[in-house]
């Protein structure tokens, strides 16, 4: 099978158009490359392609399930596939800017200050970095100006079904943007998803992370080799938990699916229609009803997430792979882990506003954001990932170190990628969400 590398929305199968299984181990590894792979076990492949050789001598693409398993690591996870090469503009550097100001909306903790005062010293643009904790604030300040204000926004890759009706984003000049520098299958996101009307590339991949659980390491430890989504509404566990509300309550359905109180693949099963969402969601409600008094903290950004771990008793959270593996970095007694259920994978983007005034020091951003030095130092301070080849190469031992920890054995290969979201869903998770929250 040759799979489109996109994030579990591109998830039939070549030969007959049927949608795969969620626990297919080709869309697994093939998260991040595009690569043709032999899938022993698919009952469609009638024609076998090529196996595809990975730098360990084992092939590419081994069901989960079948005792063989595949090698993946920070450096595969992150190595080109020629077949996903993008085709763009010629790049040119030259017409880069080198004054006046860009003005930022980011994620919070994205843009540390080494980064921040790295580009400022080299391009002498001033940046302007407002702080955001959430998709809903982006779109919902975006809505409000109509797309002014801003000359960077960063969305989640999947959004786009989101973005793409608002008609508050403009398409980049790609022949402005060392797209070479990045893996190609994450830049494919931007030609794949964010090609609205076919006006060109609307978003360009910055970030990449997970969601799993992270715990004080002298307060508890799991039960087993990994930690359980579960463990955040466990009766041990009890008032020294903390998690987002949509996502945890995500995480609570598939633990759900995993200790048998709901049938195998139904969390993304919701995702297909309102209807079965409805049944799903409300099943999922109402178990994590039962138990929300065993919730402490419902965080909303990457601050509330330390300060839950440090200063507020958390024990166990469901929170962003960054902030507690920043604490890990320092020296906190503080652990981030993929869950046996599967940790949740996504990209976090850049996107140009409408109403951006300053392109040409928006070219220079990004310009300096693809370097590979330049994002291996911030991947060191924020603790998530890079797209930039070769990022990792200039960060230190302690984020590889935390990097293997926290992605242990299988732990990549069994990446949930979170799947696209249409508007009508982000409408009724909401309504599941203020039940739980006001209940």
């Amino acid at each position: 099978l040759t799979l489109p590398s996109f994030w579990g929305i591109e998830r039939r199968c070549s030969e007959t158009g049927a949608m795969r299984p969620r626990n297919c181990g080709i869309l697994a590894l093939s998260v991040f490359e595009t690569v043709t792979v032999c899938w022993a076990q698919c009952p469609a492949l009638f024609r076998r392609p090529k196996t595809i050789i990975n730098e360990n001598n084992n092939p590419l693409g081994s069901n989960l399930n079948m005792t063989t398993k595949s090698s993946v690591t920070r450096r595969t996870l992150l190595k080109s596939a020629g077949a996903a090469a993008l085709a763009a503009p010629l790049y040119s550097k030259s017409a880069l800017a080198s004054s006046g100001e860009v003005n930022i909306l980011m994620w919070s903790d994205y843009l540390p200050p080494a980064f921040i005062e790295g580009f400022e010293a080299k391009t002498g643009i001033k940046v302007n970095y407002t702080g955001i904790g959430s998709n809903e604030e982006i779109i919902n300040k975006m809505k409000a100006t109509k797309g002014q204000g801003f000359d960077i926004v960063s969305p989640t890759n999947n959004r786009s079904l989101q973005w793409g009706p608002l008609e508050l984003l403009k398409p980049f000049d790609m022949s402005k943007v060392n797209i070479d520098a990045v893996n190609p299958a994450m830049a494919r996101i931007g030609t794949d998803a964010w090609n609205f009307e076919g006006a060109g590339v609307h978003w360009l991949p910055h970030i990449w992370g997970t969601e799993g659980i992270a715990y004080r390491t002298d307060k508890w430890l799991p039960a087993g080799d990994a930690p359980s989504y579960g463990d955040v509404w466990s009766e041990e566990n009890a008032g020294k938990t903390m998690g987002r509300a949509h996502s945890m309550m995500l995480g609570a359905g598939l633990y759900m699916e995993a200790s048998g109180e709901m049938d195998p693949g139904s969390v993304w099963a919701a995702y297909g229609s309102e209807d079965k969402m409805r049944e799903v969601w409300g099943k999922i409600t109402d178990w994590c009803m039962a138990r929300k008094d065993r919730i402490k903290l419902i965080w909303n950004d990457a601050d509330t997430q330390k300060n839950g771990l440090l200063n507020e008793g958390v024990v166990v959270g469901q929170t962003w792979d960054g902030p507690p593996l920043a604490l890990k970095a320092a020296g906190e007694p503080v652990h981030y882990q993929a869950p046996v259920e599967g940790a949740m994978a996504w990209v976090d983007g850049m996107s140009m506003p409408v109403g951006a005034k300053n392109e040409e020091q928006v070219y220079a951003f990004i310009d300096y954001a693809f370097g590979k030095e330049a994002a291996g130092v911030a991947i060191d301070s924020h603790g998530y990932n890079s797209p930039v080849l070769g990022a990792d190469t200039y960060s230190g031992d302690v984020y590889k170190k935390n990097f293997a920890e926290a992605y242990p054995g299988d732990s990549l290969a069994n990446l949930n990628p979170w799947p696209a979201e249409a508007p009508w869903y982000a409408e009724v998770r909401t309504e599941f969400v203020n039940k739980f929250k006001s209940a």
